[in-house]
């Protein structure tokens, strides 16, 4: 059965309100939960980009049973691995073993602020690996000693360490760093319902592992307003990984989508309160080979009907994927 998450998205509700999003949506019944980690909104019009892992602190503290996880973290460029190894350590411990820490080669939307340049896509992912490598050591209560080509770590060790290793996914979009997920990661990540990139990450060692994908819908008792809510806040997500990466800001996205018709956005992502429509927006993930699939409800301020909707509605009618 696949299991349907929850997103906390940084992006457009402040640090208190998404702790509260998460409250709710554990009492609802979704079976987990993933939190995005961004130092800028997408749009403006999103309006939001609190620090994701206070967030995720507080979240662990206020509830009790929905699984946490980042989808996803750069550990390359604004976080140094061994920062991010600790944070992850810590978070599991207070999470009492519901974390997984998802990773990725990040976007330039959010690692530029440190003024390090914006690598090439092979040289983010070549980070990428020695990061997971530098983590999983750290992870394993070594102390590390660390000079490779990206990173360097001086006599570096965890005091506070869970039991058990906190699990790593990798997010994917093409065969190399499905190669990569699959030889290091614990789990794969991914935002398009693509069966190759299953298929791939089990050639490479991932046969058996979760995989993880994620869905954007906007629900609205009125589906004209779902629409422009969608397009006003969403319009973003049609530009596809290799330009959604490479992106500065936020301004530079209004100006990537100013051709984006609402149209276009209502062919794309669920709208309105049909659940049947948004069930099969879900059914090709699972068609693909996810075994979950988070769902980002568009709009900080529409959080709650979206919950109580899902709660009654759309829940029970995804258990029959």
């Amino acid at each position: 059965m696949v299991q349907i998450g929850y997103t906390m998205m940084t992006e457009q509700a402040g640090p208190r309100e998404l702790v509260q999003h998460v409250v709710a949506a554990e009492k609802a019944g979704f079976d987990f939960s993933v939190t995005s980690d961004h130092y800028s909104p997408w749009l403006a019009e999103q309006g939001h980009a609190p620090y994701a892992w206070s967030v995720l602190g507080a979240a662990a503290q206020a509830t009790s049973t929905i699984p946490l996880m980042t989808y996803v973290t750069c550990p390359t460029t604004r976080y140094h691995p061994a920062v991010v190894a600790q944070k992850a350590a810590t978070t599991q411990l207070l999470a009492e073993g519901r974390f997984r820490l998802g990773l990725g080669s990040g976007e330039n939307l959010n690692e530029h602020v440190v003024g390090g340049g914006w690598p090439a896509a092979h040289v983010r992912l070549d980070m990428l690996e020695e990061a997971i490598e530098i983590i999983r050591a750290l992870f394993e209560g070594k102390n590390v000693n660390h000079h490779g080509a990206h990173f360097d770590v001086e006599n570096a060790k965890l005091f506070d360490l869970p039991d058990e290793p906190t699990p790593i996914g990798v997010a994917v979009s093409g065969e190399r760093s499905c190669a990569l997920a699959g030889r290091l990661a614990d789990l794969v990540i991914a935002t398009e319902p693509k069966a190759e990139l299953i298929e791939s990450f089990d050639r490479h060692g991932g046969s058996g592992k979760p995989r993880v994908g994620q869905l954007p819908v906007c629900f609205d008792t009125d589906k004209d307003a779902a629409v422009a809510r969608a397009h006003e806040q969403f319009r973003w997500s049609l530009g596809g990984w290799p330009v959604n990466s490479e992106l500065p800001g936020p301004a530079s996205f209004d100006g990537a989508t100013q051709h984006v018709r609402p149209e276009d956005i209502a062919e794309n992502i669920p709208c309105g309160d049909d659940v049947d429509a948004f069930v099969e927006a879900v059914r090709p993930y699972a068609e693909a080979g996810f075994t979950e699939i988070a769902l980002v409800q568009i709009g900080g301020d529409h959080q709650f009907p979206f919950v109580e909707w899902a709660e009654k509605e759309l829940l029970p009618a995804l258990k029959d994927l």
